[in-house]
């Protein structure tokens, strides 16, 4: 059987192995007053106007995240800025964005036929955001809807949004660095007083991640 299966081609392995998988479509849409460079990792990015909506596409056991980017400006070629959510200075995203940004995080159908899914303020905070399970059996929605840079502390604050203490001060009280006991902080304190269902400092085992059936469709909105 195994020497059957190396003299196949390829595309047919493929279909062999891998047809099983199911399409996720995340619906990522903006209704803030403003224009969001949404991004992706896998998926990479979209410009947004309000209330315009970018479905994307994922094969379930992928994990990523999504996220806005604010305050952008990109060339023909795809190259630019953004104030906050920026990644590599790339339209397309092919790494995480930089602090400060509120993301949305998923790990589908890795284990058990389930999906998890939280929100992390682990890089600070750019946008509210709210992930709703568009189908399957799941928890409740989670969110952070209020606006945490009216609120954040003045050592935190930056053009654009609140970023996260590690990123500010850089030691090991805050970045949690190997080895290094690491608990939360007058500023986790204050992230989780505003958004209680998310992550936000990097060893943070607080909130629960919300477990969902594989092959759950879900909605993600910025300033819901």
């Amino acid at each position: 059987m195994i020497n059957i299966i190396k003299s196949l081609p390829f595309f047919l392995i493929s279909t062999l192995f891998f047809n099983h998988i199911n399409a996720i479509t995340f619906n990522i849409t903006n209704n803030c007053p403003f224009t969001i460079w949404a991004a992706a990792v896998p998926g990479g990015g979209q410009r947004l106007e309000r209330d315009q909506t970018w479905k994307l596409t994922v094969p379930d056991g992928t994990v990523g995240r999504i996220w806005a980017r604010t305050g952008c400006s990109f060339d023909e070629t795809g190259r630019g800025k953004c104030q906050t959510g920026n990644c590599d200075d790339l339209l397309q995203c092919e790494n995480y964005g930089e602090s400060p940004v509120t993301a949305f995080r998923y790990r589908l159908d890795i284990f058990n036929d389930l999906d998890f899914i939280d929100l992390s303020l682990v890089d600070g905070f750019n946008v509210p955001v709210k992930a709703t399970p568009d189908s399957g059996q799941c928890g409740r929605p989670i969110e952070c809807t209020v606006d945490i840079n009216e609120f954040c502390p003045t050592q935190l604050r930056v053009p654009g949004g609140c970023s996260d203490p590690c990123t500010v001060f850089k030691t090991d009280k805050y970045c949690c660095g190997s080895g290094n006991y690491c608990g939360p902080t007058k500023f986790s304190r204050f992230f989780r007083s505003k958004c209680p269902r998310a992550y936000t400092y990097p060893r943070d085992d607080q909130p629960e991640l919300v477990r969902c059936t594989a092959g759950t469709n879900y909605t993600v909105v910025f300033c819901p």
